[in-house]
């Protein structure tokens, strides 16, 4: 079994830092702002959701051009530019004394999207066979820094209030520029091939994938979910006679209890080969939470939450997957940056759809119709096709051109074990997604050998 090297590890561990403490910064304002925000001026609830929707908006528009962008200059540069405009936006809204000027931190703060060039880094940088398990440490940190955010946040705002929070956020982010400079390895390496990052000339093709279309619109609802209910989640807490500094009294335990058991629910899909099911039951699971936060009551809504949580951190953990999975030969970056952009402007709908809803009709009101929107979903998803679990490969094929392509696609895919194979003329390389059983990489290799 092969390990990571010395460049792996230490590209996993900085990368996987960066990551978090920008996560960190994006997510501690959710808990707490329906709750601090309270004395900005032009405070509503509108503009709560806004305001934490709002680096979503941003995230979404700017997740390909600036990973586009790493590849023209470097992942460096545009890793150093989204942390500083980052930490900008923490220093904006740390001094604001408006609810607009929040907003218009946390938009600056969403223009520094990262995402694709520190995951191309990650796969410049590190060997094939050893790439899954860096971004798998990368991405494992997105959850996490979930669970502290919900957790940190309330303590800090206790602390020092809403600037407290930022002040905070900007200093993750010169911490993060640190890390970029000291410790992320350097590299020359620029679009080192399609798996990586995301690739204009796929986007159109691939938005309208009717499997992917379906993931997309679901990871799309799931953070629409979750930013419209803490619009209003902090306050209900407060009316339920929880302050505002003992709120991760319900976070804790509920993060803890729902990752205990989001994991079985994991492992028995994928031992019983019945991923739709789960799917469908997580779906479900939300559903349920969302009906029962319309009863109030302290312990009502922390069982609801505990629902939400295990369906949530399912399905955050299996969608990315599915996508990958079924992201077609050669435009997985693409597929995952699409995939990337919605879930962030869900997260910017979800604030605007929570705060006017709430703001409007109550919060009742935004459960039920965030309920029935997951119903759409759960109807949506009832036409998901789950695909049979593939290995990626991809190999130099020499200088070939269109027509040699389209040859060596057709030999290619004809192989026993082949289920895709694409050629990026541009980059001399094929790709293939091959089954684990009757693949033979020697007649790969050999037919390769014969087009050198």
């Amino acid at each position: 079994m092969q390990h990571f090297t010395a460049l792996e590890r230490r590209a996993a561990i900085a990368l996987a830092l960066v990551f978090a403490f920008r996560m960190l910064g994006l997510f501690m304002l959710i808990p707490v702002f329906a709750v601090y925000g309270t004395d900005l001026e032009g405070f509503s609830p509108f503009w709560i959701g806004l305001a934490i929707g709002a680096y979503g908006l941003t995230q979404a528009i700017l997740q390909i051009p600036m990973g586009w962008l790493s590849d023209r200059i470097g992942r460096t540069p545009v890793m150093l530019i989204g942390l500083t405009l980052f930490a900008v936006g923490s220093v904006v809204a740390a001094q604001a004394e408006s609810v607009y000027g929040v907003t218009i931190g946390r938009i600056l703060q969403g223009m520094g999207a990262i995402s694709g060039a520190v995951l191309a880094l990650a796969a410049d940088v590190t060997r094939e066979e050893q790439r899954p398990k860096v971004m798998a440490v990368i991405g494992a940190t997105i959850g996490l820094s979930f669970a502290v955010s919900m957790i940190a946040g309330p303590a800090i705002a206790a602390f020092g209030g809403l600037s407290a929070i930022f002040w905070f956020t900007a200093v993750l982010a010169l911490a993060g520029i640190v890390i970029v400079l000291t410790i992320v390895p350097k590299t020359q390496l620029q679009a080192v091939d399609s798996e990586a990052l995301a690739r204009p000339g796929f986007i159109l093709k691939l938005f309208f994938h009717p499997q992917l279309r379906l993931l997309n619109a679901g990871v799309l609802i799931l953070h629409l979910l979750l930013t419209a209910i803490f619009v209003v989640l902090p306050a209900q807490l407060l009316a339920d006679g929880l302050a505002a500094p003992e709120h991760w009294q319900v976070y804790l335990p509920v993060f803890v209890l729902a990752f205990a058991l989001m994991v079985p629910m994991m492992v028995m899909s994928m031992r019983r080969q019945q991923e739709k099911g789960y799917f469908l039951f997580a779906i479900g699971l939300l559903i349920v939470s969302l009906l029962l936060m319309m009863n109030g009551g302290l312990w009502p809504l922390a069982i609801a939450l505990l629902i939400f949580f295990t369906g949530f951190n399912y399905l955050e953990a299996s969608m990315p997957a599915l996508v990958s999975r079924i992201a077609p030969a050669a435009q997985k970056g693409t597929a995952m940056g699409i995939y990337a952009s919605l879930q962030f402007f869900g997260a910017f709908l979800g604030g605007v759809l929570g705060g006017s809803i709430s703001g409007q009709f109550g919060a009742a009101s935004l459960f039920a119709l965030v309920g029935g929107i997951g119903l759409i979903w759960l109807f949506l998803a009832c036409r998901m096709q789950v695909p049979q679990r593939a290995q990626r490969l991809s190999y130099l094929v020499g200088d070939v051109d269109d027509a040699a392509a389209k040859t060596l696609v057709s030999q290619l895919s004809s192989l026993n074990g082949v289920l895709e194979a694409t050629v990026v003329v541009n980059e001399q390389r094929c790709y293939l997604k091959v089954s684990s059983a009757g693949f033979d990489p020697k007649q790969v290799e050999a037919l390769l050998g014969r087009h050198s």
